[in-house]
């Protein structure tokens, strides 16, 4: 398969399914860092995954992860999972990391796998500690550290001492500087405001989006829509079984007191708004369809098609539209087409935008130079049970979430296809066709 030829006609003749999938609760991020780290996570959500399977963990051909920062103690995250999972010495793994979507390209990268005949049964996911980012020291503490290493006797410590300063304990906070850009220098936060400035989204639109998140998760778990959670219990006896960042409670009146906080004072995005920081996992088995015969597997789906995209940095929130519009294209789907979608909550700003992109026919034509705008997205099928601003985005596991949520909404549904999507800080985007099993 050269560049040029999509992936779609490629699972067209090898199919890949998504046998099943687990994930933890998302818990928020706040102050020390939480009870899990990223491995303990995945290893939680995929042990359980795999209890309910008809064969042992040493039966993969592979182990994919996706995690942004997963520390230097899990170097290659994949390959510790696999090897604290019981997978054996044998089966190879390996981490990928697209910033936001690295859970979706760790699915992507098993869906190829398996494709291509290297794999038919691969474990696949993604997982973030985002309270176990780390605080790190600047490179002037790094540099006075490597002098006071190099000198000898008392007198040289004594000079290395007069040279420390106060300002060599400033800490720097890792967590803010990845979600910076480097290449334009803004934060996520602010390539948000920027998107509200282009499509003239208010303040109450951002706030009202907001508050139906919440809603609509509070909902989802007073109905039992999220079986797809499983529990998680730390070294103390704690049981951890549900999101704890939802806020049944959430009214305008309530988010209108916040203040901004990328584009102080007059900005527009605030922590309401805003995807929360979390800790989560999420793991997905992928099977061909040689793999689901033999074994007699379940289905929940099929992958149909993806895509990536790139765009401009400061917009990255737009990702969403331009990895959708391939797909759709290639497919010739119109909105109509698609039953449910999972567009990944990053800032409320960055919804209503791409909501806004995707049915501007100046959009759609001159920017993306398509032949005409796509029809509207119904906001009552997108996101139905709530998303990142209610839940969290903990960045390496989120892509790999709505796939597996969006296809639990087409169980639920009886629907046929879902379309899941993420911005991707940097200025990317990703996107994942998928189609619920008839069986």
């Amino acid at each position: 398969m050269n560049k040029h030829t999509p992936i779609s006609r490629l699972l067209q003749d090898n199919p890949v399914f998504i046998v099943d999938g687990s994930r933890t609760p998302q818990l928020k991020a706040g102050g020390p860092p939480g009870p899990f780290r990223a491995s303990d996570l995945a290893l939680m959500a995929a042990r359980q995954l795999l209890q309910r399977m008809p064969f042992d963990a040493s039966a993969l051909d592979e182990v994919i992860f996706g995690c942004v920062s997963s520390g230097p103690d899990e170097a290659n995250i994949a390959r510790v999972v696999s090897l604290r999972l019981g997978c054996g010495e044998q089966v190879p793994a390996f981490s990928v990391q697209r910033n936001c979507a690295s859970g979706m390209q760790a699915l992507d990268n098993a869906a190829l796998d398996i494709a291509s005949g290297k794999a038919e049964l691969v474990l696949a996911g993604g997982a973030e500690a985002m309270s176990h980012h780390p605080v790190l020291l600047n490179n002037a503490m790094v540099a006075w550290l490597a002098h006071w290493n190099r000198a000898r006797g008392p007198g040289a410590r004594l000079k290395a001492l007069k040279k420390l300063k106060l300002s060599h304990f400033k800490p720097i906070i890792a967590i803010l500087h990845g979600l910076t850009d480097p290449v334009v220098g803004l934060s996520m936060g602010q390539t948000a405001e920027q998107l509200a400035a282009d499509f003239n989204i208010s303040r109450e639109q951002m706030d009202r989006y907001a508050m139906r998140s919440h809603q609509r998760l509070a909902a989802a778990m007073e109905n039992g829509h999220l079986q797809e959670i499983v529990p998680l219990y730390d070294n103390q006896g704690n049981v951890y079984t549900a999101d704890d960042g939802v806020r049944p409670d959430s009214t305008l009146e309530k988010l209108a007191r916040l203040k901004p906080v990328f584009d102080r004072p007059i900005g527009l995005v605030t922590a309401g708004n805003s995807a929360q920081i979390t800790d989560g996992a999420t793991c997905l088995l992928l099977a061909s369809g040689k793999a689901v015969e033999r074994r007699q597997l379940p289905v929940l789906g099929r992958i149909l098609d993806s895509q990536w995209a790139g765009l401009d940095p400061a917009r990255m929130g737009l990702g969403p539209v331009y990895a959708m519009a391939p797909i759709l294209q290639r497919q010739q789907f119109d909105s109509t087409d698609i039953d449910y979608w999972e567009i990944n909550e990053a800032f409320a700003a960055q919804i209503l935008a791409c909501l806004q992109a995707w049915r501007d026919a100046d959009f759609c034509t001159g920017t993306l130079k398509l032949p005409k705008a796509f029809s509207a997205i119904p906001e009552e099928r997108l996101n139905i049970d709530g998303g990142g601003i209610s839940l969290g985005h903990p960045v390496g596991a989120s892509g790999a979430r709505i796939v597996l949520h969006l296809l639990k909404v087409l169980e639920r549904k009886q629907a046929r296809r879902g379309m899941a999507s993420l911005c991707i800080g940097g200025g990317q985007g990703g996107a994942m066709l998928l189609e619920r099993s008839a069986s």
